[in-house]
This record gives C-alpha cells, sequence and structure tokens, in this order.
C-alpha cells in the first residue's frame, strides 16, 4: 500500500511542524552572531565609542533576526501549505515516504492514487480487452489496470454479451464477424480515447468452434481478425490472439483468474489455492493443485506425467496443476447425449424398432412435453416430441446422465474420473481446500434460491423436487422468476440430474462436499477471461504494439 509523500510510514498524513523547524533556525543564527562578537580583532573602543558601536550593532542584529526569521517563515508556510512541492524540492525526486521506508513505495498522487508505475516502465493505467467466444454467445471483458504494485491491480471490469455465438454463422462468416460490433461499441465507450491505440484486444473461441471443424472455423477467425483490424483502433494480438483457445488453457486461464481475485496467487505468500470447476455448453474443465501424500518411504508422491499435468508460474510461485478439459460434456452437448441415449434405449426396447410418435423421458417432469432434435446417426436428424412419465422419476435420470459419463470405459492410468480420463483423487489429493464450480453450474441454482456454498447431499434434494413437476414447486415461489423459468424450461430436472452426476459420480466429490458458486468475486467476472488477459499487459512478450487507426 501507499501513501501520499507528505505521509508518515504508518500511512496518517501529518503537516510539517514549522515551529519546531523555525526554532532550530533561530538557535543557530544567534549562535553564529554571538561567536562573530567574540572573535572580533579590532583595537577595543572608549565608553563612548563602545556604547554607540553597541547601539548600532544591536540595531544590525536585530534588522538581521528580523529579516532571518521572515524568511525563515515564509519558508515554512510554504512548506506548509504545499508539503509535496517543497519536499520535492529539498529532497529530489524520491519522496520523503520513499526515503523512510528505505524501499521502492510507487509514487502517488494527493488524492492517494498512482502516478508512477512499480517497475518505471509500464504507464500506471493499461487497458485490455478479451472476446469470450463461447457455443452459445459471445462475451466482451473490459478489464482496467494499474501498475502500482509488483503484480497488476484489476480496478475496473465492464462486461456486456451477445446471442448467438460465432458457431452460429457456419457458412457466413462476414455475419459472425458483425455480431461482435455491438460489443466492441462497448469497448469504443469505455476505453478512453488516448488509451485505445494502446489497450490490445484478443478473441479466444471455445468449444462452439472446436465443434464445428477446422475449415469453417478458421474461415471465421480470419473474417473476424480482419474486421478487427481495419474497423477498430485496437492493435490486435498477433499470433494466437484471435483464435480457438486450446481446453487446457482455458481451465488453467479459470484457475488464475478465480485465485488471482481471491488473493490466493499474485504474491510469493504461499497461500491453498480453490479447485475449478467449469461447465459450459459444449465442454466441462477442472483444474486444482494436488497435494500427494508421502509414501512409506518417506518421499512425496508426485503427479503421473501427461498433458494433464500443467506447469506454471504466476506471481514469483510455481504450481504444478491437474488439468483437463472434457470436449463433449458441457451441458448442452450432455443434453444431446441424454435425449440420444432415451431414443436408443426407447428403440432397443421396442419390436418395430421405429421412433415412437411420443417417447417418454424421465428426465423431464411429469405433465411437461418438449420436440426435440435428436442425432441418429452422424448428421442425421430426427424430430421427437418427449413427454415426462406420469410419476417423477429423478432417480431414473440420473441413471440416464450417469449413462453417458461411460464410468466404465478403459482407464490407461488409474485413478479415472470418467470416459477414461486420468485424475487424482480429490479425495486423497484435495480434501480440504475451496471448490468453486461456475458458469451454467451457477446458472441452474442461484435462481432457485441455492446459497453460494452448498453441499453435493443438497443439491440431489433440490434435483428432486425440480424433478417432481408443479407438485414439488411450492418453495420456490419465494424467489423471484424461479417458477416462470422451471415452467419455461423442462429441462431443469435433466440439467440438475447431470451436474449432480459429473460432480459426485464424474469428478468423485463427496455427497458431503461444500462446493461453492459464484457468477463474481469482488465485482468481477469469474471465467477464463482474466487469467487470458493478465499477460497481454506485457507488450513485449504479448505480440502487439501500439498503434494509430483511422476509424471508418
Amino acid at each position: 500500500m501507499s501513501f501520499p509523500p507528505s505521509a508518515d510510514a504508518d500511512g496518517i498524513r501529518r503537516r510539517p511542524n514549522i515551529f519546531s523547524f523555525l526554532s532550530f533556525r533561530t538557535v543557530n543564527d544567534d549562535s553564529v552572531n554571538d561567536s562573530s562578537f567574540s572573535f572580533d580583532k579590532s583595537p577595543s573602543p572608549s565608553k563612548s565609542q563602545s556604547r554607540h558601536i553597541s547601539l548600532i550593532e544591536a540595531a544590525k542584529s536585530r534588522i538581521g533576526k528580523t529579516l532571518i526569521f521572515g524568511t525563515l517563515l515564509l519558508v515554512a508556510l510554504f512548506v506548509y501549505l504545499s508539503p509535496s512541492a517543497s519536499v520535492t524540492k529539498f529532497v529530489g525526486e524520491q519522496k520523503l515516504s520513499d526515503l523512510r521506508a528505505g524501499s521502492y513505495v510507487p509514487e502517488v498522487a494527493t488524492d492517494g492514487t498512482c502516478v508512477k508505475s512499480h517497475d518505471g516502465k509500464k504507464p500506471v493505467t493499461q487497458y485490455a480487452l478479451m472476446v469470450d467466444a463461447g457455443s452459445t454467445g459471445s462475451r466482451i471483458h473490459v478489464y482496467q489496470f494499474t501498475n502500482c504494485q509488483e503484480t497488476p491491480e484489476l480496478v475496473n471490469e465492464v462486461f456486456e454479451m451477445t446471442k448467438p455465438g460465432l458457431s452460429s454463422y457456419p457458412d457466413n462468416p462476414q455475419g459472425a464477424a458483425e455480431s461482435l460490433d455491438p460489443l466492441l461499441a462497448v469497448a469504443m465507450k469505455s476505453v478512453p480515447d488516448d488509451f485505445k491505440a494502446c489497450t490490445p484486444i484478443a478473441l479466444k473461441a471455445t468449444a462452439g468452434l472446436r465443434l464445428l471443424g477446422d475449415e469453417k472455423s478458421q474461415k471465421i477467425l480470419d473474417v473476424v481478425r480482419a474486421h478487427l483490424e481495419t474497423k477498430y483502433p485496437f492493435p490486435v494480438v498477433g499470433g494466437d490472439g484471435v483464435s480457438i483457445m486450446g481446453g487446457n488453457d482455458e481451465g488453467v486461464y479459470a484457475w488464475i483468474t478465480t485465485n488471482f481475485l481471491l488473493g490466493n496467487i499474485g504474491s510469493k505468500e504461499d497461500r491453498p489455492t480453490a479447485a475449478i470447476f467449469d461447465l459450459g455448453g459444449g465442454s466441462t474443465q477442472i483444474v486444482f493443485e494436488p497435494t500427494f501424500p508421502i509414501s512409506e518411504a518417506g518421499v512425496p508422491q508426485q503427479m503421473t506425467a501427461g498433458d494433464h499435468k500443467y506447469e506454471l508460474s504466476f506471481g514469483g510461485r510455481d504450481f504444478t496443476l491437474y488439468q483437463h478439459s472434457h470436449l463433449g460434456y458441457g451441458l448442452m452437448e450432455a443434453r444431446k447425449k441424454v435425449h440420444a441415449a432415451v431414443l436408443k434405449n426407447a428403440m432397443e426396447s421396442s419390436s418395430s424398432k421405429t421412433i415412437p410418435k411420443l417417447l417418454v423421458n424421465p428426465c423431464l417432469p411429469p405433465g411437461m412435453r418438449r420436440e426435440v432434435e435428436v442425432e441418429v446417426a452422424a448428421g442425421n436428424m430426427v424430430k421427437v416430441n418427449m413427454t415426462g412419465p406420469v410419476e417423477p422419476s429423478a432417480t431414473q435420470c440420473r441413471f440416464l446422465t450417469e449413462q453417458i459419463l461411460r464410468k466404465e470405459a478403459e482407464c490407461p492410468v488409474e485413478p479415472c474420473s470418467f470416459n477414461g480420463v486420468h485424475q487424482p483423487s480429490l479425495s486423497r489429493t484435495f480434501a480440504k481446500e475451496d471448490i468453486f464450480i461456475f458458469s451454467y453450474f451457477y446458472d441452474r441454482t442461484f435462481p432457485l434460491g441455492m446459497p453460494h456454498s452448498f453441499s453435493l447431499s443438497e443439491l440431489r434434494d433440490l434435483t428432486g423436487r425440480v424433478c417432481k413437476g408443479q407438485e414439488g414447486w411450492d418453495g420456490f415461489s419465494a424467489f423471484p422468476g424461479a417458477l416462470e423459468e422451471l415452467e419455461d424450461r423442462p429441462e431443469w430436472c435433466l440439467d440438475l440430474n447431470f451436474m449432480i452426476s459429473i460432480l459426485h459420480s464424474g469428478y468423485d466429490i463427496p455427497l458431503d462436499r461444500e462446493v461453492k458458486i459464484a457468477k463474481k468475486l469482488k465485482g468481477n467476472e469469474l471465467g477464463w477471461c482474466l487469467g487470458a488477459s493478465l499477460p497481454l499487459l506485457d507488450q513485449g512478450t504479448a505480440n502487439w504494439s501500439c498503434q494509430i487507426k483511422q476509424v471508418s
């Protein structure tokens, strides 16, 4: 923390003591005048001459003292009324607070704001733009940072989103690029004109474009880059600045964002970190820092080598993280898998092997219907009318959601989570630390009155009530908009069952383990965007340069 130049090390702003300063100077001036008389070597005067000289000298002394006193008083008043300027004048450019502390203290203005960056190289204030091109929509984050301390401080964030996502324009790349214009209008308004030419922008696409295929997705990204470079004044990050982000980076950046906002990372203090579970539309990510037990030989066990092992250095500390992105297990993809499983099971149990006109789906509440598109073969989609059973069946729905996880898949490296993917046991390597679940985990629980921290048992109870249909919805009337959401979205039962299945059966989190939901921390959006934006502040390594452009 820094203080104004006239503040003491304890941070309390104090005025200089002008009276002690004047007293010190007056005593010294008197002593100088007295000593000059005692060493006068002129001949001894007569008594009358001596008296005349004494009167003259006394007058000179009084006039001299008055002039000295007046001069010093003016200087002292100047110090008192304008301490920062006068202190700088007397001690040079380094402030008194720096001298007292004996080390670097960021320069600050009289209102306490920083006026000099920590390393003296970066600007005090920086902006960065990150576009999250997700599967269901695009979002922009306008970040404002200060570089007063060793680690950048996030002071403001502006967030805006639009639908649909870039992947909704598979054959119209220009339309995909222009869909971002409402987001860029927010950036143009949020970033001051003087900063636009040095505010980097990057776009990272996630699962939606990954699933679209290389050829179509690359055409979209090429047109998007050209659109950003020609229409807007922000420097576009080179290289992979406009690209599909790897699933491992998505999870790790979300982990950095969460722990940065929690204050767990960013300094050399050894603090435990939180795990993150991010549920998007097309994929889900897990990232945590496991602590392995000591072996019988007294040697700490280590993480098995592989793509899941992620070495990270941040804020003067080194971290060994476990990470994995499960592509195809986001919420929207899970719905598709469950609907396909319902149809497959029905056709296998039917002698006719035909698609029924009305299909009972245990993941719909009683009395609710839904027409859904189901993929019966590669690229072959059929519309199926589904209805909920007569009796609620949350347990049967959870069976279907567990079925798509493929827990029985071969596990090359034990232990595994689901679909044959290796994962260290959370119970053994991450038993007490915080677990944060967000994105769709938040969107499907918080509107129904779930607190910011709850156990998986409580989540299972919530799921059972939702799957009962209107019979079990009385308690939700206390939460504005909850009943309307439940009545308008029959998939709530399926969504919640998938969440409890992937957290408990998939990731093997015990039912009594507390998890935390959040959309924001300290007023800032969670997710991978902040973690991916922090490296952009280093212009030298982030592959961008300031530039002035004419905006059309």
